[in-house]
């Protein structure tokens, strides 16, 4: 009997053990957040209104904008046009010096020279400040050349010899940007040689002229 009792205190643990390793198994039961707020009402939500950037649109009558007079920042009733008051000094630039003056460089002879063969070349160049000098050719009143633009390299054109007198003839058409109009003048033979160099100074209209002879 003793025995009996013994088995059945030593059982009843064991068994309460093996009850708490078998869980319980219950449904899970999922409802809305804040379904309830702390009182048991019903929740509404925050008092914010945060406006549908989508759905509400700004009202603009794109009309009456279009319609209206463009916003001018300056009053134009008293604006002139640019340069309107300008007067321009006549002593500032290139000025063509008047004949008889001290600042006047009148015609000019070169000299003369000889060569007998066919041509001669003619080469001229702005030797000062290349200010954009012109000069017009000639061989005995027959234009040449009608418009050189004198720069600082040299520049020219052959000339066929006459038997004779020819002479050929440098008009300044203009003095440039510096007064006067000045240049250097080689002559070379049809061989190549150089038989002649000079320079001259001249006035707007002024001429320089050089003879060469042919035998």
């Amino acid at each position: 009997m003793k025995q009996l009792l013994l088995s059945f205190v030593f059982l009843i643990p064991l068994l309460g053990w093996a009850q708490t390793d078998l869980p319980d198994a219950k449904p899970l039961k999922i409802e809305l957040a804040n379904k309830l707020d702390k009182d048991g009402k019903k929740d509404k939500g925050t008092a914010l209104r945060i406006p549908d950037v989508i759905k509400e649109q700004p009202k603009i009558n794109f009309k009456d904008s279009m319609g209206r007079k463009p916003v001018k920042m300056l009053d134009d009733r008293n604006l002139v046009q640019a340069g309107a008051g300008l007067k321009i000094d006549p002593k500032v630039g290139p000025r063509n010096a008047k004949e008889g003056s001290r600042d006047h460089f009148p015609d000019q002879n070169l000299g003369e020279v000889k060569s007998n063969g066919k041509f001669v070349g003619v080469v001229a160049r702005d030797h000062e400040f290349v200010d954009g000098d012109r000069v017009k050719i000639y061989l005995n009143e027959s234009v040449v050349d009608p418009n050189m633009l004198l720069t600082g390299a040299f520049k020219g054109v052959n000339i066929d010899l006459n038997k004779g007198f020819n002479r050929i003839t440098f008009e300044a058409l203009n003095e440039g940007s510096s007064s006067p109009n000045t240049a250097q003048v080689d002559v070379y033979d049809d061989q190549g040689q150089l038989i002649y160099s000079n320079k001259w100074l001249l006035s707007a209209g002024s001429r320089a002229s050089l003879i060469v002879t042919k035998e």
